[in-house]
């Protein structure tokens, strides 16, 4: 059972900034190595996160960062282009939400969820996606408070560890966002 963080209402979410990048680091990394919730076995560094960060910044797109007392980084999350390559998609985003182990369950992935949403449509985005491992029980039942629906169920599309994995996808529509041109 992790341990109890102090109330939400202490805890601060802020813009990402250079000085938060090795905490972000340490947790991308923890959830790298000890969970399927990103389907990759290579560590982050901080030049690729800092990198990561750059490119967010330079689409107008936000890094959050949730802040415990003292401001030790809990968590953190973004957004990026869903399928970027594509000009037809560019009304949609699929963000990621990533929590420091003790900080999982207690409320604080749908905080960043929550402000994660209100960034999309400030821009005017008008679906939200997201890509959950399937045994990822805790992230679908966050998303699926948060009104999120499964849309998609693609078995055994990612590797890792030498194991088949199962793909849960989320979406959740915006609003009106802008109409097509």
């Amino acid at each position: 059972m992790p341990s109890p963080l102090p109330a939400l209402r202490t805890i601060r979410l802020a813009p990402a900034a250079e000085r938060h990048l090795p905490e972000m680091v340490a947790i991308f990394n923890d959830i790298v190595a000890h969970t399927d919730a990103v389907y990759t076995e290579t560590p982050d560094t901080a030049e690729r996160r800092a990198l990561w960060c750059a490119q967010r910044h330079a689409q107008g797109y936000p890094v959050l960062v949730a802040l415990g007392p003292g401001g030790a980084v809990l968590g953190f999350a973004s957004f990026g282009d869903f399928r970027a390559a594509w000009p037809g998609f560019r009304h949609s985003v699929e963000h990621s939400v990533h929590l420091r182990a003790d900080a999982r369950g207690q409320g604080l992935g749908g905080a960043l969820l929550a402000a994660l949403e209100e960034e999309a449509r400030a821009l005017g985005k008008h679906a939200m996606l997201a890509s959950i491992d399937a045994a990822n029980h805790r992230s679908i039942r966050m998303h699926e408070r948060l009104g999120f629906a499964r849309v998609a169920l693609m078995p055994q599309v990612a590797c890792k560890a030498g194991r088949w994995l199962d793909l849960v996808m989320m979406q959740k529509l915006l609003g009106e966002g802008p109409p097509p041109p």
